[in-house]
């Protein structure tokens, strides 16, 4: 059955990687209602995994977008879009150095991911109700400072599991004055340091058990499955958000939020750390 668990896994991985929903609490929730035998370390290790697959997808949808990167040398707005990603990154790879196994081992459990849900889902309603007119239309026109202050609120995601990191940075975007879509763009580029970066430390540490207890197989199985539908989630989300806003993702946060709470109140989903 370590196949079909890897399937479900790269589905679910690569639909939630990306859409403001949280990945980590989706992933709780698949685990919990499909029974999955493996231990904790096992399914912490494949999800790292797996995360590459939905990484690549935003390098291949965007390729040309990237590829534009050859020209940083003297093409100034290229210059500021790579430099804010890089700045942005920074908030997030110093405060998972300093605190991330910290957070982890205290915070990281249900409850905490379900609340996590539903105050984001709030906060995403509240944000979307206001009549403001963006001031950036454009990824380019970003700057580092805005940039730099997107870093820090994805770092709520970090400090608060379950928030979603592409929630906060979207959210983090749109409270600074892009507009939706840019606000969205921007954050599928900064996921490109900062989950890869995480990943590829990830998969190093944890390279003996993702290999000898996992397998090469369903790692590949997972690795693909999260890449095909994180692709074709990426493509429907940039086409959702030109036309539409976001508060249907408030409200299905907050429903899997509260079903989180009952599972874990009915004795279903126990409340332990999951570090």
């Amino acid at each position: 059955m370590d196949w079909l668990y890897a399937i479900v896994y790269g589905v679910v991985e690569g639909i939630t990687e990306f859409l403001p929903i949280s990945s980590t609490g989706h992933l709780i929730l698949t685990g919990n209602l499909m029974g999955v035998p493996w231990t904790k370390e096992v399914k912490d290790a494949f999800e790292v995994v797996i995360q590459g697959g939905a990484i690549l997808s935003v390098l291949v949808y965007h390729w040309r977008d990237f590829l534009q990167i050859r020209h940083i040398g003297h093409d100034k707005s290229q210059q500021n879009l790579w430099l804010g990603v890089l700045v942005a990154t920074i908030p997030a790879v110093v405060l998972g150095l300093l605190f991330g196994d910290t957070i982890k081992a205290n915070l990281f459990r249900p409850s905490v991911v379900a609340w996590a849900l539903i105050v984001g889902g709030v906060l995403m309603w509240l944000i979307e109700s206001r009549r403001v007119r963006p001031s950036v239309t454009d990824i380019e026109q970003i700057g580092v400072p805005k940039s730099f202050l997107i870093g820090l609120l994805q770092c709520l995601a970090l400090l608060w599991p379950g928030f979603s990191r592409s929630a906060s940075s979207i959210l983090g975007g749109m409270i600074l004055g892009l507009d939706r879509q840019t606000a969205t763009k921007f954050s599928f580029y900064l996921g490109v340091p900062t989950l890869g970066g995480a990943a590829l430390k990830n998969l190093y540490d944890e390279r003996d058990l993702i290999f000898g207890e996992i397998g090469l197989t369903n790692v590949l199985i997972g690795s693909v499955t999260s890449f095909v539908v994180a692709y074709l989630a990426i493509g429907w989300l940039l086409r959702f958000v030109s036309t539409n806003n976001f508060k249907g993702f408030a409200i299905y946060r907050v429903i899997v939020g509260i079903i989180i709470l009952a599972l874990v109140a009915a004795g279903v989903m126990q409340n332990g750390s999951l570090a």
